[in-house]
């Protein structure tokens, strides 16, 4: 199982940014994606999943109405769609997939937000 993320980097509060993640190594169809993140001094936390079929579910409160994720599951690919960010959205964001019992992880992407 392999999760590649890209397309973190530097945004000015307020603006947007579109975080994608790469997988391959098992049925991407089959399986529920999800995004972390984690600020630096506290602990990684669920920021939305997303189903097989492709809808979102679980969205945390502090993204809630900014953030939206979606999936290609001809590319075996999801993406976390970010507006509106703020200072406080700075973290390291990770996909993650469980599979066969495992929770498995990307290797993360930074998003500093800038004030």
């Amino acid at each position: 199982v392999q999760l590649v993320e890209s397309g973190g980097g530097t945004v000015q509060s307020g603006g947007s940014m579109r975080l994608s993640c790469a997988t391959s190594g098992f049925a991407f169809d089959s399986h529920v994606m999800q995004w972390f993140r984690q600020a630096p001094g506290k602990e990684r936390e669920a920021v939305a999943s997303i189903t097989r079929a492709g809808d979102p579910f679980a969205v945390a409160d502090p993204v809630k109405g900014r953030f939206s994720v979606s999936r290609d599951n001809s590319k075996k690919t999801v993406d976390l769609q970010m507006t509106s960010l703020k200072a406080e959205d700075t973290a390291v964001y990770y996909c993650s997939v469980v599979w066969s019992g495992r929770r498995y992880w990307g290797q993360g992407t930074q998003v500093t937000v800038s004030s």
